[in-house]
């Protein structure tokens, strides 16, 4: 059995259903189809068991980035979201890391290190120690340099994450940061991108604006990124707000964003004195309004978070089928092709040299008719045992020898990295000494192997319809939060898995 209770994976995949089951009862139960998925990546020697999950390829909480320059009002913002002092907030920078913020189990803010990140797959900067050290420049920063994280009790935060960043305002880390923005982009369901209205004139934050807007338009993904204008209490005079939103919309238009949608809000208990009260009273009902409709996009996200999850379910188990067994079909093909092709012409060879060996020792091809080479033989009969057992023992090597050298040479071109995990791990599974070079379909992905690929998309199905009755309340009345009534078979708890109704 794979992933025995007691593995790593294991214990990580009954601490996220804990978790699951405490914040986000909705996905109750959705475990059980990815390690059903699993069992067939560990069998085909797409992932490596005990050490990897699909489970783990995603985030399971909807993410809430928070990004922007220094001084832009994000800390202020935060604090006044969760309804705790959480983040530090000055006008000079006073974080140089990115934040998580998570749910936690008291009112007391607790502070823990980026390592704290990197070794759980419940959160989204799992083993993201390696992609830092690849980025690094010599200059010996470890994961703790660039991540930490916080929990608090807040209703707020829970089944949901928000991340804080640094400032992008250049500093040494400056690559790094960008790169990490990128993985927190990818990752996060909103983005939220501050700008400081007391800094109406966006050159200042050109080469910020042109990565972020960059980054998202190449995925056509513009849905997920709001740009919020903050401390537009400061304009009050000129009473221009209009015109900085124009100038701010203008700029990130040119940088390939077609919506150009801005967000005006300001903290009242951090704000100046604004002295024309009808120009206090548009203002504090243009921020009240924007406000409230940043929170109602960050609540929305819960429940579009879970369909991505199970979307991520039905799309592996897809990718699985669509793409996994036709490229490892193909590769297979192509290395059994090649293999033949190199055992005849070299057997050929070899044959061709042990016959003009033979004629050489015997005195030429005449003694073949002669009989004197029927003669050699008789005198001597174990020699022609001795030559057979050799001829055969070096034809097996050279086609042993063959399987090797060109299944490595087919392999360099199949990816290791996947959303389906080690292509070239799960081909070199095919090539072993013991599988016959003649097998058709990959080990672990044959036709029972498919049938459960098209069972776990069907279940998928089931999810999502469970989802709707949640969400949308349009559905039979049933107890809410488990997901596993749409699917009776997730009532079998796989061995290590915990109690059927966390995974």
């Amino acid at each position: 059995m794979f992933n025995r209770p007691g593995t790593r994976v294991s214990q990580q995949l009954n601490l996220l259903s804990t978790r699951l089951a405490e914040e986000n009862p909705a996905l109750e139960g959705v475990l059980s189809p990815f390690q059903a998925i699993d069992r067939i990546g560990y069998a085909a020697g797409l992932l490596e068991p005990g050490e990897e999950s699909y489970a783990f390829t995603i985030s399971w909480w909807p993410m809430i980035a928070i990004l922007g320059t220094f001084s832009a009002g994000k800390s202020t913002f935060i604090n006044e979201y969760i309804g705790h002092k959480v983040q530090r907030s000055g006008s000079q920078a006073v974080d140089d890391r990115f934040t998580v913020i998570s749910y936690g189990s008291t009112d007391t803010v607790k502070e823990l290190p980026g390592l704290a990140l990197d070794g759980d797959p419940r959160f989204p900067f799992y083993r993201v120690s390696d992609e830092i050290e690849r980025l690094g420049d010599g200059g010996g920063r470890t994961v703790d340099h660039f991540l930490s994280m916080k929990t608090v009790q807040s209703e707020r935060l829970r089944g949901r994450i928000l991340i804080d960043s640094p400032g992008f305002d250049a500093d040494e880390q400056r690559t790094t940061i960008l790169q990490l923005t990128d993985h927190i982009i990818d990752l996060s369901d909103l983005v939220l991108v501050f700008f400081d209205a007391r800094h109406p004139e966006p050159g200042a934050m050109r080469d910020t604006l042109e990565h972020l807007v960059n980054r998202v338009a190449a995925r056509n993904d513009f849905t997920k990124l709001v740009f919020v204008l903050n401390q537009i209490d400061t304009t009050w005079r000129e009473d221009n707000l209009e015109e900085v939103v124009s100038a701010w919309q203008r700029a990130v238009v040119r940088q390939g964003n077609a919506t150009g949608r801005f967000y005006c809000i300001y903290n009242e208990s951090a704000a100046v004195e604004i002295g024309d009260p009808q120009v206090r009273a548009r203002y504090e009902q243009k921020a009240s309004r924007d406000r409230e409709e940043i929170h109602a996009k960050i609540s929305e996200i819960s429940s579009s978070r879970s369909y991505r999850i199970v979307g991520a379910m039905q799309a592996i188990a897809e990718s699985i089928e669509m793409d996994a067994v036709p490229a490892l079909t193909e590769a297979m093909h192509k290395w059994r092709r090649r293999v033949l092709q190199a055992d005849v012409v070299l057997m050929a060879l070899f044959l061709a040299a042990v016959i003009y060996g033979a004629q050489l020792l015997t005195g030429g091809f005449s003694a073949w008719f002669d009989g004197r080479l029927f003669q050699a033989v008789e005198a001597r009969p174990w020699v022609s045992g001795v030559v057979l057992i050799l001829l055969v023992a070096f034809l097996l090597g050279i086609h042993f020898f063959n399987r090797g050298w060109v299944a490595r040479r087919v392999e360099r071109g199949l990816p290791q990295e996947t959303a389906t995990g080690n292509w070239r791990a799960a081909f070199r599974k095919n090539t072993v000494i013991w599988r016959s070079v003649f097998r058709k379909s990959p080990v672990g992905l044959g036709r029972g192997a498919v049938r459960q690929l098209h069972k776990l998309r069907e279940q998928a199905e089931a999810y999502v319809q469970r989802l709707n009755n949640q969400f949308m309340d349009t559905g039979p009345s049933q107890p809410a939060g488990r997901a596993d009534d749409a699917n009776p078979e997730t009532s079998r708890s796989p061995e290590g898995a915990g109690p059927k109704t966390q995974a």
